[in-house]
């Protein structure tokens, strides 16, 4: 057999690396991934971190991918990496180990995997990732138990809020509405808060929205009814929550086991924060 060798992937090496995603996930297409890789190419990658991953080639042949997106976590300095996409051909499937070492080497980065396949748990947790999200809650919004007690107003992103507001959140929003995502300020007296959903299918003809980024999941139960109104009269009168349990406020039901979300590293990821994740920019 020829050489293998695991490398970071460049731009040069794009197709190659889309064919290789498109037979390892054959559900998704090569125009998918090419899509996926573009996203990447235009992402504020920390410096000094792979902008798209890596690569396991032979004889300079694409045959495994592990794609890997970073970014800096709110409020914080400590680096976050969504690994995503994790494949090899058959004949390299003893090889695959070196990308995942190559991929979770940093020790100050927190590494999260949002979408395992079931018949993979049990390897992430031998890799040392451990649960942080145990399932889903689905929501009707607008039956809400809570209320804001200050008048609220919604508006889209490009509009600058009259509240004070963190400039790192209007990018965000921008750059998910870039992403397909439905970004929107939820505005009160005291200050703007920022929402970000991915609409979705449920098992393929449910329409709802994921919730994929919010300050605080507390703030998604106080203007649940205003945000579950914007929705509706979206076709999204259902969205889908990260949580450990049923959430307080809320009326729905919650999934134990649905979607789990490991992580592995310094800091342990919180609950509705999907922000440059491969939800948002992938799309699921």
């Amino acid at each position: 057999m020829l050489a293998t060798r695991c490398r970071q992937i460049a731009n040069s090496d794009l197709n190659g690396v889309a064919n290789v995603l498109a037979r390892g996930f054959p559900r998704r297409s090569t125009k998918y991934w090419l899509k996926a890789l573009e996203r990447l190419s235009e992402h504020s990658t920390p410096p000094g971190l792979p902008r798209y991953g890596y690569l396991l080639e032979n004889d300079g042949t694409p045959v495994g991918a592990i794609l890997l997106i970073f970014s800096t976590a709110r409020d914080s300095s400590t680096l976050r990496c969504n690994v995503s996409s994790w494949c090899a051909e058959p004949a390299f499937r003893t090889h695959a180990s070196l990308l995942i070492q190559q991929a979770l080497k940093n020790k100050n980065v927190t590494y999260i995997n949002i979408s395992p396949a079931t018949h993979v748990l049990r390897t992430i947790e031998a890799q040392g990732f451990s649960r942080y999200s145990n399932g889903q809650f689905v929501a009707i919004p607008t039956l809400g138990w809570n209320a804001s007690s200050s008048p609220v107003t919604l508006s889209r992103p490009h509009l600058e809020p009259n509240a004070p507001f963190e400039p790192y959140e209007r990018e965000l929003l921008l750059k998910h509405a870039g992403y397909g995502c439905i970004s929107l300020w939820c505005s009160t007296f005291e200050r703007a808060y920022p929402f970000v959903f991915l609409p979705r299918l449920v098992k393929r003809f449910i329409p709802c929205a994921q919730l994929v980024y919010c300050r605080d999941v507390a703030d998604f139960v106080r203007f649940a009814r205003p945000i579950g109104s914007f929705l509706a009269l979206r076709g999204r009168p259902v969205v889908l929550i990260d949580s450990n349990g049923p959430i307080p406020g809320l009326t729905g039901r919650y999934f134990e086991g649905v979607a789990p979300k490991y992580f592995k590293g310094p800091e342990k990821p919180r609950l509705g924060d999907l922000a440059y994740t491969e939800a948002a920019m992938f799309g699921m």
